[in-house]
Formats: C-alpha cells, structure tokens, sequence
C-alpha cells in the first residue's frame, strides 16, 4: 500500500512538472510570436487601421480595414484578430499556416497581393507556430471587411504545398539577417525591382518602386552597397534609418516602412539585417516603374 501511494505521488509531480513544462513552451511561443509581430514581422502595419493622424488606432490591432489602392486592385486588409464571424477565429492552425504560407483561404481561394507569398514561403515552422499562437491571444474585434478587388488575373496558386521549413542558424549573420529581411520581414518585397513576372531578385534591394498613400508618394530605397545606397553608411546609421525613419543626411523617411514596429528589432537581429544588407551586390538605384 505504501508503495502504491509512492507511485502515484510521483506521477501526480510528473504530471504536474509536464503540465508546467507544456504551460512553459507555450508561454515561449506567444512571446517569440510578440517580438516577431512587433517588430521585423510587422503584420499590423497593414492589418492594424490607422487614424488621420497615421498612428495605429489603440485597440484595435489587427482589424483590419487598411485599403491599398493600386491601378491592377484595390486591396483591403482583412480581419486577422481572433473573432469567429469577421476574423480568423474559426480557422484552425493549419488552415492559418497555409493561408500565411501559400496564400489560400480555408475555403481554397487564393489571396492576391500585396501579400507577399514570394517571401512568405520561407517562414520557418518554428515561428509560423509562434505567430500563430501570438494571433490567438489578440483580443477580438468584430469588424467586417470587403474583399478585395483584382482587376488582374490571380494565379490557381503560389507554388506547389511547402513542406517543412528551418531558420538557418544564428551563427552565420548574414544568413540569418537574409531570413530576416526576407521571409520574416519581406523588406526585399518593397526594395526589389518589379517586373510583369515578379520581383527581380537578381537586383535585390535596387529599390525604386513608389508608393502612394496619404503621405504622397514614396519611393523604395536602394538599400545595397551602392553610391546611391547604403555605401558610405555607419552601422548606426543603418539602424537608426530602420527603426527611427531617419536618413544619414537627417532627413526623415516616409511610410509605408514600418517604424511603429522595426524601432523593436533587438541588437542582435539589427547586426544580422546590416550584415545582409552589407552582403548584397551593389546596385544602381532602379528606375521607377
């Protein structure tokens, strides 16, 4: 009888450690999905509705609402926030994974751009779980948005289903500042050339590309080694540029970059963006299409 009562005091604390350990990993996951959407992720500079003023409207993240309004469509960004009937609360995890990843809604409609599927491809597993489980604690907001509007021919999809998807390591900065400023933070899908097939990695970060908005127009930087990019720039001015919307000569930086969250990129993640973008090949300042 003693013994049995030994045994199940331990499984009641391996119980216990394995619930706890399982509270743990889950606590890690939302809060490595935090960092990532508040800062090189940045969903809500599309996703999250801004007022007159251009700040981000407090509490309402994530809702929505935002239009694009470009000459092939007019755009709006849907409702991400965890309502079941406006947003995505009844959808489950893999039907976002594939929606993030692939650009397919759960009733197998293609999403068409300015969601940038070319990169987003390349999200790794880990942190796909971990935007997942930070778009699950958002606090809902009802909000029903339009469809947007394509006055262009969607493709059937984005490429074939992606199959598993590591980060590459640390270790190697360049590298990783890659992953960062591509599938993570899509920076390329602004700085590189478009052409009617798609962005010309070939000129990655050539820049060029306007942007309208209710700052005027904006034009995407040449964020290469280049004369009319980044040579001559400090490291520090390098980040100051990302997170603060500064240029080297002082001047300030329009949107739609999104300071709002890249001012939360770590140390660590800021060294391995400016060692990619010291990596790059230097580029001439495209033209503007």
């Amino acid at each position: 009888m003693r013994a049995f009562r030994r045994a199940l005091v331990h499984a009641s604390i391996l119980a216990a450690l394995t619930i706890a350990a399982t509270a743990a990993r889950a606590e890690t996951l939302v809060e490595r999905g935090r960092y990532l959407m508040n800062s090189v992720v940045a969903c809500g500079n599309c996703h999250t509705p801004r007022g007159p003023d251009g700040a981000l409207v407090a509490g309402r993240e994530l809702a929505g609402g935002m239009e694009f309004a470009e000459e092939p469509f007019t755009a709006r960004a849907p409702n991400i926030t965890p309502d079941r009937e406006t947003g995505i609360g009844a959808w489950t995890d893999a039907q976002l994974a594939r929606a993030i990843r692939e650009g397919v809604r759960p009733d197998g409609t293609v999403i068409g751009p300015p969601m940038p599927f070319q990169f987003y491809r390349g999200i790794a597993d880990a942190d796909l779980r971990a935007i997942i489980a930070y778009l699950r604690q958002v606090p809902p907001v009802r909000n029903a948005v339009a469809r947007s509007e394509y006055r262009m021919p969607l493709p059937p999809n984005w490429g074939p289903p992606v199959g598993r998807v590591r980060a590459p390591s640390r270790d190697n900065a360049a590298r990783y500042g890659a992953y960062l400023a591509g599938p993570l933070g899509h920076c390329m899908d602004c700085h590189t050339p478009l052409t009617p097939t798609g962005r010309d990695m070939t000129r990655a970060g050539a820049g060029g590309q306007p942007f309208n908005g209710p700052w005027g127009v904006s034009v995407a930087r040449n964020i290469t080694p280049h004369d009319t990019g980044l040579r001559g720039w400090s490291d520090a001015e390098i980040a100051r540029a990302i997170r603060e919307g500064v240029s080297r000569d002082g001047s300030r930086l329009k949107p739609p970059m999104g300071f709002d969250f890249y001012r939360n990129i770590s140390p660590r993640d800021m060294r391995a963006l400016v060692a990619y973008l010291r990596s790059l090949p230097p580029q001439p300042l495209a033209s503007a299409r």
